[in-house]
């Protein structure tokens, strides 16, 4: 399962359909953000992802949880928002 990686400058219109494909293939979506800018990129596609499937009436709920990130030899601490249809 490839994780959906969300940055700051990331746009949320490619991040939002990016879940929404994965969630309509695979039905089951992860979606990593490490920072407060990164987090708040995430949760506006997560928003307009729900607006793009509930289009086709397929109803998403999302599982936040802490995991911790290797990242150059430096442990980070990142949220995961698990995406799931209802």
């Amino acid at each position: 399962m490839d994780v959906i990686k969300v940055k700051a400058t990331s746009r949320t219109a490619a991040v939002a359909g990016a879940i929404a494909g994965v969630i309509r293939e695979k039905k089951h979506a992860e979606v990593q953000a490490i920072g407060a800018g990164a987090v708040n990129q995430a949760i506006k596609a997560l928003v307009l992802a729900k607006g793009y499937l509930g289009e086709e009436n397929i109803t998403i709920v999302c599982i936040p949880e802490f995991v911790d990130v290797d990242i150059d030899g430096k442990v980070r601490t990142a949220i995961k928002l698990v995406v799931e249809p209802r």
